[in-house]
């Protein structure tokens, strides 16, 4: 690979120790980055990654340990000392003002001027379509950043760095929201930077990207290094065992579907979203029992409306839900439980619990006010405890107990917690709304399986997924999401992640008005 014989180490961290209350984040880490090369810094959530790389860039200072940059010590007190020492890192939360345009945003803070009175566009515009250009990065600087694709957005992160002069770039979970096609751009740019000379630390929790793009791959385990290599010599399998100390299924086994009776269909159904845009316009599918039905899009594109216009959180403009056979459009979240709905929303710490409340109390949401939880206004709290450790152990949820807050819990234990309490109710029908975003590959195998279990017991499941891993892996039909609309059908064996990242941007899309239980 280029830059492999290059043996310029540009960063070295020695010893490094980081302990907060209760956690050894970093426990004498050690790890190089030469120049040239792609490096991956994988692990479970927790591990430590995030707190490395902020040590790195400055954010936080380590308890023990020496860093080295191009071989002189360094002792960062802030992001500036790092950026003016050639870092730079680019966060999974994009930092631009949406009303200004690429060249603005790009001079943020460096800003150039004629004659120290005028600030100078011009030149800065020439500066940023001259990098743009040199690196293939494809975009304009007069664009308003809210016109812009989430891929172009990333892109314009990554010129803020090059424009200016960093060569050590950090890029934290950079293809979290991207499509296919804007996974493999990224790759290039990744490419062509590591070629030019640059480094490139690449933190990611997704194996098939680290062998499509590093040279070279750290692997942490709860706060320690359990793995240093040459991509060349691992495989995925190899990287799972190693982060997660034990060997990890990476398909989800499971029987043909065999669907039947419908348990949800939704007719031209409209909705409006938080700043008063219609975010749904006319959607209309279908779920039946036994099948996983997936909507897959880029995120932003409606599937967070409709999730909850589905589970009663957000009214209906328009159209009709009918849940196992019954009306529901109108119908509050407690009457469409009762019809047989289950709900997992994609934000577990503002919807799906209540944080300060206990984790045995988080379990009986929804079903507190009724048997075998309580009698005539009464709770049964032996019950209520043993329904808890029951829970907590079929679900491996690990806390200290059941009576914790739940806020105490990680966030990966958090969300099999939601996944425990909705799951153990034996509903018809489950709305599971990115039920793996930022949990480890343990508990992300663990979930599949009981997605996958919960279909095979009958339920329809309506899954809502931005990670095509996920989408390719569960699915029994996929429907693409675009502005609001469903533009695509397919099965996930008769069609391809570029095929469906083309219809995930608008590129291409379907006469969507047959019946949605035909395939593409």
């Amino acid at each position: 690979m280029p830059g492999m014989t290059d043996p310029e180490r540009v960063v070295e961290m020695e010893g490094i120790t980081k302990q907060f209350p209760g956690v050894l984040a970093n426990d004498h880490v050690d790890f190089a980055a030469f120049r040239g090369r792609v490096h991956a810094l994988v692990g479970e959530n927790g591990a430590g990654k995030t707190t490395l790389m902020s040590i790195l860039y400055g954010l936080t200072r380590p308890d023990e340990g020496t860093i080295r940059v191009r071989g002189r010590a360094v002792s960062f007190s802030s992001a500036r000392d790092a950026i003016a020492c050639g870092i730079g890192m680019v966060h999974q939360h994009f930092m631009l003002v949406p009303s200004y345009t690429v060249a603005e945003n790009i001079i943020l803070g460096q800003e150039p001027t004629r004659r120290r009175l005028f600030l100078d566009m011009q030149t800065a515009r020439e500066r940023v379509r001259e990098l743009s250009d040199r690196y293939g990065l494809a975009v304009d600087p007069d664009a308003r950043i809210r016109d812009l694709s989430v891929g172009t957005r990333q892109r314009v992160e990554i010129l803020k760095l090059l424009y200016r002069g960093l060569d050590i770039l950090i890029l934290d979970e950079p293809t979290a929201v991207l499509t296919p096609q804007e996974t493999q751009g990224l790759f290039t740019t990744v490419r062509a930077l590591a070629e030019d000379g640059r480094t490139i630390i690449f933190i990611t929790h997704k194996l098939p990207e680290v062998l499509a793009v590093s040279d070279q791959v750290t692997v942490l385990r709860r706060g320690r290094v359990v793995g240093n290599v040459r991509t060349t010599d691992v495989t995925m399998k190899d990287l799972a065992t190693m982060m997660v100390g034990r060997e990890i299924s990476l398909t989800v086994d499971r029987t043909p579907a065999a669907p039947r009776g419908e348990v949800l269909a939704l007719r031209g159904v409209t909705a409006i979203d938080n700043r008063g845009v219609s975010a749904l316009k006319g959607v209309t599918l279908e779920v039946r029992a036994g099948e996983i039905v997936t909507i897959a899009g880029v995120e932003g594109n409606g599937q967070t409306e409709l999730a909850e216009v589905i589970a009663g959180l957000r009214p209906l403009a328009s159209g009709q839900i009918l849940i196992d056979g019954h009306d529901a459009s109108r119908l509050p979240p407690r009457k469409r439980r009762e019809l047989g709905l289950g709900f997992i929303p994609e934000d577990r710490m503002k919807t799906g619990l209540a944080l300060e409340a206990s984790v045995e109390e988080n379990f009986i949401i929804g079903r507190h006010h009724s048997e075998p939880f309580s009698r005539r206004g009464r709770l049964n709290f032996r019950r209520i405890r043993e329904h808890a450790l029951e829970l907590i152990r079929d679900y491996d949820v690990r806390t200290p107990g059941a009576q914790v807050p739940a806020k105490t819990l990680s966030g990966g234990n958090l969300q099999k917690a939601v996944v425990a309490r909705e799951f153990s109710r034996g509903a018809k029908l489950y709305v599971v709304a990115q039920p793996t975003r930022g949990v480890d590959i343990g508990s992300l195998e663990f979930i599949h399986r009981r997605i996958v279990e919960m279909r095979e017991r009958g339920a329809g499941i309506l899954l809502i997924s931005t990670d095509l891993d996920e989408v390719f892996s569960l699915s029994d039909r996929i429907l693409v999401m675009y502005g609001g609309e469903i533009t695509g059908e397919f099965r996930p064996d008769a069609t391809s992640r570029e095929e469906i990242g083309l219809y995930m941007t608008g590129t291409k899309r379907m006469n969507m008005r047959r019946s949605t239980t035909g395939v593409a």
